[in-house]
């Protein structure tokens, strides 16, 4: 990768859904629809020529309104949708965190479950060997790692997904909205890990809680309407999110 010190480069990302419009009952009404120009779906551009890039070791927040693009650009850093058009250069492995549940099995047990969602970002067994033990005592669920996933609380789920996320040993940590997880005890225990981490690790938090962009992020992103509006220090970007609610 030519830019060594980032972990990610964006360039000119778009990114576009296709959102029916009206259904064709059967092939004969889809032949005319076709014949008369009518696609039956309309085409929503989510992201629009965004553009940045992340130094390694930095803490990037983005932030935006509901629907303004911010998990769709997560999603596409991802390899989750693949963009219409742009570049994506990413430097080392990715850990995403963006949906709770995705690749858990609910009949395995919580120790399957870990070594199922390693096996899903990449790890190999002897990898995920080295980071169980870590990963279980972060979650706080030793005794019941034995125990199928279904058995488990939402709050367990959360809590051993999360410990999965953070403790995989990826170069970038891809996280949205998963900050207030668990009960109190456990957000303190991961905000302190979030505070030890900063400037070892590359993370992008998408979140609409402008404290913890203050508190941990190094450098925040606006977007709105699927563009970058503001790309500045944390405080002056929470500013701008605070004043598209009064415009």
């Amino acid at each position: 990768m030519a830019n060594a010190k980032y972990s990610v480069v964006v360039k000119n990302l778009n990114k576009s859904f296709k959102l029916p419009t009206e259904k064709s009952w059967g092939l004969k009404q889809a032949i005319f629809c076709r014949l008369r120009g009518i696609k039956g779906y309309q085409k929503q551009e989510v992201l629009k020529s965004i553009s940045f890039k992340v130094k390694k070791g930095e803490f990037l927040g983005i932030v935006g309104r509901n629907g303004s693009g911010k998990s769709t650009l997560l999603k596409t850093l991802s390899k989750i949708y693949v963009p219409d058009s742009g570049n994506i250069k990413i430097n080392g492995t990715i850990v995403p965190f963006i949906e709770l549940g995705v690749g858990f099995n609910p009949e395995l047990t919580g120790r399957e479950n870990v070594y199922l969602n390693g096996a899903l970002l990449g790890f190999s067994n002897k990898e995920m060997d080295e980071m169980y033990d870590e990963i279980v005592d972060f979650a706080e669920l030793a005794p019941f790692m034995h125990q199928k996933l279904k058995n488990y609380s939402s709050g367990m789920q959360v809590r051993l997904a999360f410990s999965i996320a953070i403790r995989a040993r990826g170069d970038i940590l891809i996280l949205d909205e998963v900050l207030a997880v668990g009960d109190a005890a456990f957000q303190e225990k991961c905000n302190k890990y979030f505070e030890d981490l900063k400037g070892k690790q590359t993370i992008i938090l998408v979140t609409h809680d402008m404290e913890n962009v203050r508190r941990f992020c190094d450098r925040a992103i606006l977007i709105e309407n699927g563009k970058i509006v503001k790309d500045d220090k944390p405080s002056k970007v929470a500013d701008a999110y605070f004043k598209l609610f009064n415009e």
